[in-house]
């Protein structure tokens, strides 16, 4: 094996394959209709290795999620059938466009920026625990092995990090104020 192809051997063991099953585990959230996990997976380890061979690659790991995201949309393209019928000229054509206007666009923008920042502000375990669990969709188990911790711990974790960051979103006015339960005006 050439001294190129050994290094890019132990590059992708070290810094691609380590995220497979997270991988794994996003692509069954995001796409549950999707049933060639496997296909897609090996689809985006390729399009992460043309990226490093192209030095098109800053991040492998970025890179590795976004190119399963578009290999699996690609899957479902492929599958979309085509349209055979005819379109009568003289009917008239409703459009209706299913997607949020700009101001919807920009307030949710907005809202997601807030929400990392709330994230990137709670302690290291707890951002890492709520990271695992609510963006990547591990389970408990999953998350305690993991990172070495009880199943107890990812679960007083979770349940701090969302009321952390729902606090903040509160704080932010992004979220309603919790009802008074003495019953004192706001």
């Amino acid at each position: 094996m050439p001294p190129q192809d050994s290094e890019t051997a132990r590059w992708f063991a070290e810094e691609v394959q380590p995220h497979e099953p997270i991988l794994r585990s996003y692509l069954r959230r995001k796409f549950p209709a999707l049933q060639d996990v496997d296909d897609v997976v090996q689809e985006s380890f390729l399009r992460v290795l043309r990226a490093r061979i192209d030095g098109n690659l800053r991040s492998a790991r970025g890179f590795l999620f976004t190119a399963a995201r578009n290999a699996a949309l690609d899957v479902f393209r492929r599958r979309r059938p085509e349209f055979h019928g005819t379109i009568v000229e003289d009917a008239p054509l409703r459009v209706l466009e299913d997607r949020p206007g700009v101001a919807e666009t920009v307030i949710h923008d907005q809202e997601l920026s807030l929400l990392a920042e709330a994230i990137e502000a709670l302690p290291l375990r707890c951002r890492q625990v709520l990271k695992l669990r609510k963006i990547y969709g591990l389970s408990h188990r999953e998350i305690a092995q993991q990172l070495g911790i009880s199943e107890r711990t990812v679960n007083v974790q979770v349940g701090l990090g969302v009321r952390r960051c729902a606090d903040f979103l509160r704080n932010q006015g992004v979220l309603a104020p919790l009802p008074d339960t003495e019953g004192n005006a706001p």
